[in-house]
């Protein structure tokens, strides 16, 4: 098995993208349509595809790792499992009252997103608990099999259970488990206790309901994905990247299908990170913008920004404390990503009033941009991008994606151009200026919401259209430089290859940390220690363990997840050291400490890791330099059309270049504005400078 490949495939909403390390390490990647109608087969194909291409069989392969979007899909798209909730009597309305949060303060008519789980498939039964987990009523069965009945006649396909404070004691919630599948044996079944055993009744309710929401679409997803590998002479047994950044076995994640929600973007994130160490870069905001959505995530001193409380939905899914309640709770461990709906295949639109829009509608694969000439007709990113002459006029992706021009300038001027009076040219550079100004909410989610400021760091651009957008951004957030690294357009799938095996458990501990018990905190991470390292089947002293836990002032409704180095020998010292770093840590936050207030522990989470040994990435395979172009682009009204050189990578081997220049390659595309630079470092990194008083300008006039 040591001499056989891995081989790593991202779903994405336009192109599915496959990444393999060759044995003489250098990568070889693949750019594939997505099928919506069955995301299996693009994979098994995909891979395949590439397979052939290098010229090996199957059977060399011994690995195949995976990201896809199945489970996020399913929530966006409200194409989830028919799902119901059984709560505790007098809760059966915690996923329509939420956190009383409206995302948007001036809009009196806004509506937030429907529960995943509809009122008239919620039921109420009998008992409670108190928060220490004592009983003050017996759970009632004749209630539960009532409801149960009620299910059955709904012909719904999962249930979700959370009762209240069943966190401190289960076995309300475990009876109800086997009940429902001696009554439900063919129903998805979801119990908080196994999910989230922690406190926050709508961020519990809310995970378990997503949890059951997107399980039998994921689950039929995995077994038609391991059907075809094993028809494929692949490997059937497949690991799958989770929303924190690891990867598990796939078959774990059909019990928890829900910490694969933002599997695809942790991936982007694992790359980015492996790309700015080997550059010696420790500071970067990871930037990703593919065909549907884009995202960023903060790399801060070299390691990745995590939390446990998401917001998957409602125009921007993100964690922050200071913008929410317009979308679906999340309440586990993710890497801290902010996403948003503008990629590559986003439609543009204008309202009612005449104003322009972009996303969050994409048209996807099928019927992609109008340029595809497959179908699609309203305009795109990619088509304002291809009448700038950012994009090449006659095919994509190497070749692999003909397209035509005249249907981009078309449906633009249709759509934009004539209706607002404006030249065509201006009318798609204000399209891609738009997108900039909507991917700057991304960015400022991680940085300026968390109290860093974009300008100490660089960025790292990839996804299909990384390259093409990130410079814009970055000049409008006042960064000045891009790393553009080699084979960005699938970075996601590369990150894949370098992920970790890893898995986390947590509980509810809600103690003062200056009078917690040693004893209670030490069995407790002792219990989840045992817990994790039973689900990646290895004993305690195979695995890597990391302790932490939730902490909070007193009377605080929201908790800060810091480092519990001490885990199993918790003492007055270090309980002592463990206050100051959270001081330190809320005022890096939130700007301010409270000295005289108490901290308390809120809940307490282990990490079991097995370290793949990938070590460094693979040399990016230098080509001899393509013969170099001419194409006329238009670069705004500051430079109009401007002729421009169109050259790849490799061209940069021979020296810095100056803007204007197009970077043409199989998985992607950089611009180099007039007023930019470029070049290639000893890692095959396109590294893009902006000028740093265009930076300054920028923000000066945004202030």
């Amino acid at each position: 098995m040591t001499d056989k490949l891995r081989i790593a495939a991202d779903i994405g909403g336009t192109f599915t993208d496959v990444a393999l390390i060759r044995a003489d390490r250098t990568i070889a990647t693949r750019k594939v349509s997505s099928t919506p109608e069955d995301y299996a087969r693009g994979v098994a194909e995909g891979i395949l595809e590439l397979v052939e291409v290098e010229g090996l069989k199957p059977d060399e392969i011994g690995e195949v790792m995976h990201a896809c979007t199945v489970a996020t899909n399913a929530i966006l798209e409200g194409k989830g499992a028919r799902t119901a909730l059984i709560t505790t009597e007098g809760f059966r309305d915690v996923l329509e009252m939420r956190r009383i949060r409206v995302p948007r303060l001036y809009d009196p008519l806004y509506e937030k997103p429907p529960a995943l789980s509809p009122r008239k498939w919620r039921f109420e039964v009998e008992e409670r608990l108190d928060h220490k987990g004592n009983v003050l009523t017996p759970l009632d069965e004749a209630s539960v099999l009532k409801a149960i009945e009620k299910i059955k006649a709904a012909n719904v396909e999962a249930v979700a259970v959370c009762l209240l404070h069943s966190y401190a004691n289960p076995e309300h919630e475990l009876r109800i488990g086997e009940l429902l599948k001696e009554h439900l044996p063919d129903v998805f079944i979801s119990l908080s206790v196994d999910v989230l055993p922690e406190i926050r009744e709508y961020e519990r309710t809310s995970t378990s309901v997503i949890n059951s929401f997107v399980g039998p679409p994921v689950k039929n997803y995995l077994e038609s994905l391991r059907d075809r590998l094993a028809a494929a002479g692949l490997p059937s047994k497949f690991f799958m990247m989770h929303s924190a950044g690891g990867i598990v076995d796939s078959r774990t994640v059909i019990a928890k299908p829900a910490q694969i929600v933002e599997c695809g973007p942790a991936a982007g994130v694992i790359g980015a990170r492996a790309v700015m160490l080997e550059a010696g870069f420790t500071d970067a905001i990871a930037f990703d913008m593919g065909g549907t959505t884009a995202k960023a995530s903060l790399i801060e001193g070299g390691q990745l920004m995590r939390a446990d409380d998401y917001e998957v939905g409602g125009g921007i899914s993100l964690s922050s404390k200071l913008a929410k309640g317009g979308g679906y709770a999340l309440k586990l461990p993710v890497i801290d990503i902010s996403e948003v709906g503008a990629g590559g295949g986003s439609i543009v639109w204008r309202d009612r009033a005449g104003a322009l829009k972009v996303g969050p509608q994409s048209a996807g694969a099928r019927p992609g941009p109008a340029c595809y000439g497959i179908g699609g007709t309203e305009p795109t990113v990619t088509d304002a991008n291809m009448v700038l002459g950012f994009l090449n006029p006659e095919a994509l992706a190497g070749g692999a994606v003909p397209v035509n021009p005249e249907l981009s300038r078309e449906a633009l001027t249709r759509v934009v151009a004539d209706p607002m009076g404006i030249e065509l040219d201006r009318a798609a550079f204000g399209v891609h200026e738009l997108v900039s100004t909507v991917m700057t909410r991304a960015v400022k989610s991680v940085t300026t919401f968390r109290g860093r400021d974009p300008r100490d760091f660089s960025m790292i651009a990839f996804g299909g259209n990384g390259g093409i957008h990130s410079v814009s951004l970055a000049r409008s957030l006042g960064v000045s430089k891009v790393i553009v690294p080699p084979g960005a357009g699938v970075l996601s799938a590369l990150g894949l290859l370098y992920a970790d095996i890893e898995t986390s458990a947590s509980m509810a501990l809600l103690k003062q940390i200056d009078n917690v018990d040693p004893a209670v905190v030490s069995k407790g991470f002792a219990d989840l220690a045992t817990r994790v390292s039973n689900e990646l089947a290895r004993s305690l002293n195979e695995v890597e363990l990391i302790y932490e836990a939730d902490f909070r002032y007193r009377g605080q409704a929201f908790e800060l997840t810091l480092p519990f180095e001490q885990g199993l020998s918790l003492t007055e010292q270090n309980a002592l050291q463990t206050r100051v770093a959270f001081d330190e840590a809320h005022e890096k936050t939130y700007g301010y400490r409270l000295a005289g207030t108490a901290v308390e522990i809120v809940s307490l989470r282990a990490t079991a890791r097995v370290r793949k040994g990938a070590g460094s990435l693979p040399e990016y395979r230098s080509r001899k330099p393509a013969p170099e172009r001419i194409r006329s682009v238009y670069f705004g009204p500051d430079w109009g059309r401007v002729e421009t050189a169109v050259i790849d990578r490799a061209a940069l081997l021979s020296g810095p270049r100056s803007g204007p220049a197009i970077i043409e390659e199989y998985e992607g595309t950089t611009i180099v504005p007039p007023d930019c630079s470029a070049q290639i470092d000893a890692k095959g990194n396109i590294i893009v400078t902006l000028p740093v008083s265009a930076t300054t300008k920028t923000l000066e006039a945004a202030e």
